[in-house]
Order: structure tokens, then sequence, then C-alpha cells
């Protein structure tokens, strides 16, 4: 306590110690070419550059102070470090658009610290106008726009999300002529990647022929992040006869391009390419491995990857336990979180609510989840949205709807992602009528649903026959809040309407999708029709079905069970053969038993096996 109130003490005698030091004489000290003087110009220079880089705040006006009392303040590089220190030390913000604007001479370093700044705060809420604003002067000033300033403003479009700007000022770039500077247009390339524009953004690539690393990385990034993996090899590939073999960032993005391309026997190969370049001690490659072969089912050679990396960070467990999340293994993924504790490493939220999450799958006791509840609570991680809603989501898919209620209750604002998990949990254990209470809730606390929340409660008023009340959401999610239904959408509407007997209008609805129809759809209205004896509709559905899944079994099951309902006999016995002859065998369904803290598969097939050699012998 008394070293706070000390510190605070010292930040208020240096600012009125520094209270004129933005006012500056513009001759140099006579003792300007000395070498106490260089030394001190450089020393105070370093000392403001660290500060900036560690937010120090006290070192920082402490060098100031320095500079101050040495006459070295009219120095213009000096000045830009001071200039650089505080705007990046947000709580001194305002000292540095006071100190820009009293500076009497400035350069193009002095411009572009100070939009760069500028940039580095619009996540604060400023506008696009005051991005923009100093670019406007320094044109006006007759100042040099060069590659530092265009890349901080292309930057700046991405933050704002403001695609339009963005075009306007790539063709700024084009008129200045630095469509052929690798830092400028490695910025436009960025710029069209986070926009969602392949095209634009290998547009620009191509333009420039002397290409440098980190463009390379940019367009492998871009066609990686667009899900274009393909795209992503190619560039590799010419990247490489470029004579390039790439980075960290390189494989990263190959890695992420794996993933998306779902081919494990490529990220294989991109393994041992890896290996062989010894680019696997890598921390950011090595947990890139790891997700990789998570996604791609590899659970075993995914945790291979993870023991034998030489050195982790949190990024490593993070992504090693989101792996064993995907894939439903709640109890591995709270042993190695266990593990990372042993270790010496502090977990963070994406590390607890991915534990959590992991813990959401029937295979996980719920002995788990109160685990690291507990967890959560001593370490006071209960306040991040991210952490509570995984806690929401998890006690709710595991049936613990009041301790869900609980963890939403003790959330100060819960956002869409809590309320849309107890929609959904409500609706799930049979609750419709609550979820629609919820969901509601929602609406009015302000939170704007998307099309998650609308499928939970669209899905809820369907299982519970409420008619009106899911056409009045359904029309609701176009009208009102713009949003795009999608094929789970539509099945719940036909779903709804199918159940209540309008067989009419849920074939409408069916047939008049702009979306191509799903067998999920199909089937949800072949049993409809089922089970209010409409077998003209059954039939012309189940053919639908049918040829939209001719080697489905579950296609020629409800195909034959709508003929044998109106007597085709022959027809059954036809589809029989052909279910036969076409298919492959159905797989095992399987349940599962929590006793003691211990999880128990069982499968059909598998007490089959064991009790048909019985019944055999019993007969002879």
């Amino acid at each position: 306590m008394r070293r706070r109130a000390a510190t605070a003490l010292q930040l208020k005698s240096l600012s009125l110690l520094l209270s004129g030091r933005l006012r500056y004489s513009t001759s140099l000290p006579k003792s300007a070419q000395s070498r106490d003087f260089h030394s001190s110009l450089s020393s105070c220079s370093e000392a403001l550059k660290l500060s900036a880089r560690t937010g120090s705040l006290l070192q920082g006006t402490q060098a100031h102070a320095r500079a101050v009392k040495l006459g070295i303040c009219s120095v213009l590089s000096l000045q830009n470090h001071l200039l650089n220190f505080y705007l990046k030390c947000k709580s001194l913000d305002d000292d540095g658009h006071q100190l820009f604007d009293e500076m009497p001479v400035k350069n193009v370093v002095t411009w572009n610290t100070m939009i760069c700044g500028v940039v580095r705060g619009s996540g604060d809420g400023l506008s696009v106008s005051a991005c923009f604003a100093y670019l406007r002067r320094m044109l006006i000033e007759s100042f040099p726009v060069d590659s530092i300033t265009l890349n901080a403003l292309l930057g700046a479009c991405v933050e704002l999300d403001v695609m339009e700007t963005g075009r306007q000022l790539h063709c700024f770039v084009v008129k200045l002529g630095f469509e052929f500077d690798c830092f400028a247009v490695s910025a436009v390339v960025d710029l069209y990647s986070k926009f969602g524009f392949p095209k634009e953004a290998r547009r620009a690539f191509d333009g420039i022929l002397c290409r440098d690393l980190v463009l390379w990385n940019v367009m492998l990034s871009c066609y990686a992040l667009n899900r274009l993996p393909e795209d992503a090899f190619l560039v590799f590939s010419s990247m490489q006869r470029a004579n390039l073999n790439g980075d960290g960032f390189s494989f990263s993005s190959l890695l992420n391009s794996c993933g998306a391309l779902g081919s494990v026997e490529v990220g294989r190969q991109v393994h041992g390419l890896i290996i062989k370049l010894s680019f696997d001690s890598d921390v950011l490659v090595g947990s890139g491995v790891i997700d990789m072969y998570a996604k791609n089912g590899c659970l075993a050679d995914s945790r291979m990857a993870f023991d034998v990396m030489p050195a982790r960070n949190v990024v490593s467990w993070n992504t090693m336990i989101v792996g064993y999340g995907q894939h439903g293994e709640g109890n591995a993924a709270v042993k190695l979180l266990m593990e990372m504790l042993r270790q010496g490493f502090v977990p963070d939220e994406l590390t607890i609510s991915s534990a959590i999450s992991s813990c959401s799958y029937a295979s996980s006791p719920i002995s788990e989840i109160t685990k690291i509840h507990g967890y959560v609570m001593k370490k006071g991680f209960q306040s991040f949205p991210s952490v509570q809603a995984s806690l929401i989501d998890a006690y709710s898919k595991s049936g613990r709807i009041g301790c869900a209620l609980l963890c939403l209750s003790s959330v100060s604002e819960p956002d869409l992602v809590s309320w849309t998990a107890l929609v959904r949990a409500f609706g799930f254990h049979n609750f419709p009528r609550y979820s629609v209470e919820v969901f509601e809730k929602m609406v009015s606390g302000g939170v704007r649903p998307d099309e998650i929340a609308f499928l939970g409660v669209l899905s809820a008023c369907s299982h519970a026959g409420l008619v009106n009340e899911g056409i009045h959401y359904f029309n609701l999610m176009v009208e009102k809040y713009q949003l795009c239904p999608g094929i789970e959408h539509y099945c719940c509407l036909v779903d709804l309407l199918g159940r209540a007997g309008f067989l009419d209008d849920a074939f409408d609805a069916l047939t008049s999708m702009p979306i191509r129809q799903g067998s999920d759809a199909w089937g949800a209205f072949v049993g409809a029709c089922k089970t209010h004896g409409d077998s003209r509709l059954a039939r012309v559905a189940a053919d639908r079905l049918f040829e939209l899944e001719p080697n489905e079994p579950a296609s020629y099951t409800l195909l034959s069970n709508v003929y044998a309902s109106g007597g085709q006999w022959s027809s059954v016995a036809r589809l029989r053969k052909l279910l036969n002859d076409n298919c492959e065998h159905k797989l095992p369904g399987f349940s599962s038993t929590e006793y003691a803290e211990n999880i128990t598969n069982a499968s059909l097939e598998e007490n089959m096996h064991l009790s048909l050699p019985r019944f055999r012998s019993e007969s002879m």
C-alpha cells in the first residue's frame, strides 16, 4: 500500500515538474556537440523506447523529467520518442495529442508516430474520421506519405470494419506509386483477406514481382483464413521455387490449411517437412501441429506431438485441451489441465473455458465440471464471460438446469452465448415453455439473437407443438433481424407444421425453400405424413428422400415403412433386397452409463455377439 502511494506521489510531482514540458526552445544548448550531450540524448531515448514498450508510466515520465533538466527536449528525435511514449501509455493519451500540437518542428516520423498512435486507439471507439484527420493534415502541410503511414491506415480500416474506405485507400496506394512496395502491399493483401476477398488480395499480390517473406506469409494466411487450402499449398510451392523455405508463420498457415483440407496424410507430409527444416522446436509451429492432428481426429498423434515439444507455452496447453474437448474427451482434458497446473503454468480464461466445454459431452461425469467450477471460483475466473458461458453450457447439456440458472444469475450482463445455451438446454430437456421465456428475456434485455439462438427456440417450439409461436419466431428472424434461415431452421419449421397436422403448409414450406432441400427436412416430413396417415404425400416425400440419398440405409428403411403402411409388400421386398445389395451395414448404437465416476459404454451389437453362441449351443 505504501509503495502504491509513493508511486502516485512521484507521478504527481513529475507532472508538476513537467507542467511546461510542451513548450520548447528552438535553439540547442551550447554543449550540443559535446560527448555528454550525445550520451544523455541516447540514454533518454533508450529509456523512453523501453518505457513505451513495457508501458511503464513512472520510468517514462522520469526519463522525460531528466530530458527537461538536461535541456535536450528541443531535439526532434527525442520529441518523437516522447510522442510515442505518451501515445502508447493510454492513461497519458491526451498528453500525446497536446505534445504533437505544440511541437514547433515535425518530420515524417512525427506524423507516422501520431497516425500509428491514433490507429492503436481506434479500438477504443474512435471514428474513421479521427484516424484519417491526421492524414489530411499531413497532406495539407506537404509532408510525404510513406509505406508506414499507409500500412497503419490500412490496418485501421480492418479494425474499424470499413471496407469501402479500405478500397479508397488502396487506390491512394496505387496513385502514390506504392503498389510495388512490399510493406504497403502486405497491408493491402491483409485488408482484403480479413474482409473475405481473396481474389482481390491475390490481384494485389500478383502485381508485385519482388516479394519478401512477409508478403508471401500474408498471402498464405489469406488462403488459410478464407478456407482455400489448395490455393495455400500452391502459394507455398511458388514460394519454395523462389528459394524461400518459409518460417514459423508460413508453416502455421499451412497446418491450418491442412485442417480445412481434411487430409491427415497431407498434414503428415507438412509435419515431415517441418522436422526436416528444423522448425519443430518452434512453439507456434508445434501448437499448429497439435491442432492439425486434433482437427483430423488423430488424438494419439496430437498428444505425441505435444509430448515431444521441447518447450511449451499456454497456447500449446490450450491447443491440446481444445483438441480433447472437440472430440468429447472431457476426462483427458481435465487430467491435462491438472498436469498443466502441476508443472507451474498459469491457465488463462481460454484454458478454463476450453476444459469446461470439453466436459459438456455425455461421456464426461458431472464431477469433472464441478471440479473446474471450484477452481474457477477460487481463482476468480467467474468474471470472464467466456468462462461463465462455458459453465452454463456444460451444466445445461448435462441436465443440471438449476446449476446453469445459478451461473446465469451470477452474471451482471449475460452475453448471447450464455442466453443461447440456456434456451437450447430447456428445449433439449423438454421444457419448451421455459425456452421461449428465456428467449424473450434475452431479447427484452437488449441482446440481439443470432441464427443459433433462433434455432434453439424454433426447435423448442417444434417439439412442443407451439405452432403460432414457431411461425412468429421464424418471421421475426427474417423480417426484423434480417437473418437468413439455414437448412436447420427450415427443418424445424417443416417439423413444426408437420407435427401439428398442417401437411400441405409443411410441403409448401419444404418445396419453396430458397436453399437446396436436405434429407433431414424430407425425413421429418415423411415421419409427419405417416403419423397423420397421409400416404400420398408420404410416398412423394420418401421418393424424394430416396433420390437425395440412394446409398443411405435409413432412406431404404423409411421408404420401405411407407410402402408397408400402404400394403405394398412387393415394393417392400424389392427395397429390402436393394438395401442388402447396395448399402453398408448400419453402425451399432452405443449407450453410456455413469456410476461412481466411471463411464461404461454398451453396444447392442456386442451383446448380440456374446449371446449368439449360447443360443446356438442350446438349440443343438
